[in-house]
């Protein structure tokens, strides 16, 4: 029925005016910022979904950090014990230079003089390598590092000479500091230095399998991360394409709602017109 005293022509179209506008501006802030879910009204169950998604993202991306700083000790560590066996074999063969028979005096002055730098070298790596301040060599290094998203998924890096507490000193090795006096004395200091190249081999490969480790865990966190990435971006990104469909959809319908509205103002007046007539 048409009438002059209320158009519900016109509060029909304002309220799909309204609705169009409302649908328009959803998705337009939907293409502006890629997103599926830009209110938990649009997807509560999913944003929530993502949100946990996102945060075991975060974490494994920190664990993933935490990984290759491990790396970075245990290379460190590594390096520092490569010199420390460098050093030992150059001491087992001044040792075993010392036992050759034909020595003098100023011989073996010659060789106790390198020997005795050499101690002092391996004590000066024992003592001063370490990583961001931390001491590696010194036995006291025992520390967890973080490398999933629930606190019980650490790794430990434990670094000694397979004695705990002890490192790679002098005395922690039993290198002998005695000066290098005679055949006898080299001989004991040769046995006593191959005992200390056996524990710091057997320690690069204890260093050398937790690098292998770290290394795999590293790409275990990566395939997680990118794996978990892409489900949190199935559930909360947009799909452009459909968006922009809707959009155009809610466009024209918006601009229909426009014209019927003018038009269903424009009755009462062509009411009127008639009446006047």
């Amino acid at each position: 029925m048409v009438t002059i005293a209320s158009n519900g022509a016109a509060n029909t179209s304002v309220r799909y005016l309204n609705n169009n506008s409302d649908d328009q501006s959803s998705l337009l802030a939907k293409l502006s910022s890629g997103r599926r879910i830009e209110r938990a009204s649009d997807d509560a169950a999913g944003l929530g979904i993502s949100n946990r998604l996102d945060a075991s993202v975060t974490t494994l991306e920190q664990a993933s950090i935490n990984a290759s700083n491990a790396m970075s000790v245990l290379q460190t560590a590594d390096g520092a014990l490569a010199s420390v066996s460098d050093i030992l074999q150059r001491m087992k063969s001044l040792a075993t230079q010392g036992q050759s028979g034909i020595l003098d005096t100023d011989d073996y002055a010659a060789i106790d003089a390198e020997f005795q730098q050499l101690v002092l070298e391996l004590d000066a790596i024992a003592t001063n390598t370490n990583f961001n301040g931390v001491a590696l060599l010194d036995g006291t290094y025992d520390q967890d590092f973080m490398v999933g998203t629930d606190t019980t998924d650490v790794i430990n890096v434990l670094i000694d000479n397979g004695t705990a507490g002890s490192g790679f000193s002098s005395a922690d090795l039993a290198v002998p500091n005695t000066a290098i006096t005679d055949g006898t004395v080299a001989a004991t200091a040769a046995d006593a230095i191959d005992a200390a190249i056996s524990l710091v081999s057997s320690s690069r490969a204890t260093v050398g399998a937790a690098i292998s480790r770290f290394e795999f865990r590293s790409d275990v966190l990566a395939t997680s991360i990118e794996n978990l990435s892409a489900a949190s971006s199935t559930i909360k990104d947009a799909d452009i394409a459909s968006v922009q469909t809707a959009y155009t959809n809610a466009e024209t319908l918006t601009e229909a709602a426009i014209a019927a509205l003018s038009k269903a103002n424009e009755m009462p007046q062509e009411l009127l017109r008639l009446l006047q007539g």
